[in-house]
């Protein structure tokens, strides 16, 4: 039987991608301006032209393949929230949506509690800190308090978790995708059993 194999594909986060906390990035990103930071997005969505033209080229039928989301918790509610960010225009989750309707399987990729634990501390220090705050698009009945973590112990662990679900979903002769943002260091925790190609630059 052939081994996994499984393609990480960069992401990056379109203003749509961004929820709630759209308008304090925009403010820390530094485009101050409405042109500058239309340019900025004219970018990002170029790039994700590249990751369709990529996804195209994959088999019509997706029925082997596994899709793995950055942020998208294990939660029962993977289509809800995929189908709900498609709509308020994120072209990452629209590709996604597009591979599930060639037969692909939607997986639940990461722990809830990690990404409410992470939202608070984006939060906190794009706006600075505040009491208590609820998850706005998230499935789960939630209110996340004051940040007690760095973020890079924060993303150490939702990169073991990550790494966790797609070594024990991801079966011999299947091929996975995971889309995943450039900080992530999901990888070298992987299996040494599973092969491993990266997409660095989708086109």
């Amino acid at each position: 039987m052939k081994r996994p194999l499984l393609y990480c594909i960069p992401i990056v986060h379109n203003e749509a991608d961004l929820g709630s906390l759209a308008a304090d990035a925009r403010r820390a990103s530094g485009c101050g301006d409405e042109q500058a930071w239309q340019q900025k997005q004219a970018v990002i969505a170029q790039f994700w032209k590249g990751v369709a033209s990529w996804c195209n080229r994959l088999p019509k039928d997706l029925s082997n393949y596994r899709i793995y989301q950055d942020g998208l918790p294990v939660c029962g509610h993977e289509r809800e929230i995929v189908d709900d960010l498609a709509a308020k225009g994120s072209a990452n989750h629209a590709i996604i949506r597009q591979l599930v309707s060639r037969g692909a399987s939607l997986e639940g990729t990461e722990s809830g509690p990690l990404l409410i634990e992470e939202y608070q501390l984006a939060k906190a220090t794009l706006k600075g800190p505040t009491p208590t705050m609820p998850l706005a698009s998230s499935p789960m009945s939630v209110t996340v308090t004051a940040p007690s973590r760095t973020a890079a112990a924060i993303l150490r662990d939702r990169d073991t978790f990550i790494a966790q679900r797609v070594a024990t979903t991801l079966l011999p002769g299947q091929t996975g995708l995971l889309f995943i943002g450039y900080l992530h260091d999901v990888l070298t925790k992987l299996p040494a059993t599973f092969d491993v190609q990266k997409v660095t630059r989708p086109a």
